[in-house]
């Protein structure tokens, strides 16, 4: 094997183990904002959203095969954007956190 090829094995391993720790922090930050908003009047479908972002998370069935966890990301972002603005909604009409 010639030194740039395991250059480029390297720098792809470390890409692929920074995109999953990247998961992991996401999906630890989703696990805090459901305990946050467990029961503060949270709508069905923001509810669903949430569940739906963890179970694809989890899922072995994705868009792009696993060492790509692009798709988590993604799904896990618009999670915890649908979560905090139904947060800010709940705040703005005086419901209780």
């Amino acid at each position: 094997m010639s030194a740039e090829l395991k250059i480029l094995l390297v720098l792809a391993v470390l890409a692929a183990i920074a995109v999953f720790a990247l998961a992991i922090v996401l999906t630890i930050r989703l696990i805090r904002a459901r305990r946050l908003l467990k029961e503060a009047g949270v709508p069905l479908e923001h509810k669903a959203a949430y569940w739906g972002a963890l179970l694809y998370t989890i899922s072995p069935v994705d868009l792009l095969p696993d060492p790509v966890y692009l798709d988590d990301i993604g799904v896990l972002l618009l999670a915890l954007h649908v979560l905090q603005s139904s947060a800010g909604k709940t705040r703005k009409e005086g419901r209780p956190l």
